[in-house]
C-alpha cells in the first residue's frame, strides 16, 4: 500500500477515541478511520496555511476517488492516537495521502490506510490540475 520510498513530507495529528465511537467490543468502529483520516487531512492541508474553505472558494474541489485501510490491532475506547499523514510525491491533479495509526500501547501502527483525492475545477466537475499556490506552499515545506 505505501510506496518504497521515502516520505516528502509528513504531518503528526493527535486524537482521542470517544465513546460514541467504538462498537460493543469497545473497539474504534472500522468505519471511523476514514473520519480520522479526514481530520488529520484537513489539519495538514491547514498546517501548510490553507483550508479547504480556501480550496473551495477558489473554485477548487477535492473529492475522494479512492481509499484502502489494513487493519492490524484494534484500537480502544479513550486511546490517544497520533494519525500521521504522509505524502509520498507533490501532487498534480491527486492528492495520494497515507495514514498511519499508532497508541503508546503498540509500537508498531494499529492501521495502515490511504485515500486518493482529485483536485476537481467545481464549475464544470472534471479534474484540474492543484493550485499553484497549494503546489508552491507544500514545495516549499518539502524543500526546507
Amino acid at each position: 500500500m505505501f510506496p518504497e520510498k521515502e516520505p516528502v513530507f509528513t504531518y503528526p495529528h493527535q486524537l482521542r477515541s470517544r465513546y460514541g465511537e467504538t462498537d460493543k467490543m469497545g473497539y474504534v468502529y472500522y468505519g471511523r478511520y476514514l473520519e480520522y483520516f479526514e481530520e488529520s487531512r484537513t489539519e495538514m492541508i491547514r498546517s501548510l496555511g490553507f483550508s479547504y474553505a480556501r480550496l473551495e472558494d477558489n473554485g477548487v474541489m477535492l473529492p475522494v476517488v479512492h481509499t484502502e485501510v489494513d487493519y492490524k490491532a484494534p484500537v480502544f475506547y479513550d486511546e490517544l492516537m497520533k494519525i500521521e499523514v504522509l505524502l509520498y510525491d507533490i501532487p498534480a491533479v491527486k492528492l495520494e495521502t497515507y495514514y498511519r495509526v499508532f497508541t503508546d500501547r503498540r509500537e508498531a501502527p494499529h492501521i495502515l490506510g490511504k485515500v486518493v483525492l482529485c483536485f476537481m475545477n467545481e464549475e464544470n466537475r472534471k479534474p484540474c490540475r492543484a493550485p499553484a499556490d497549494f503546489i508552491d506552499t507544500l514545495s516549499s515545506v518539502v524543500e526546507s
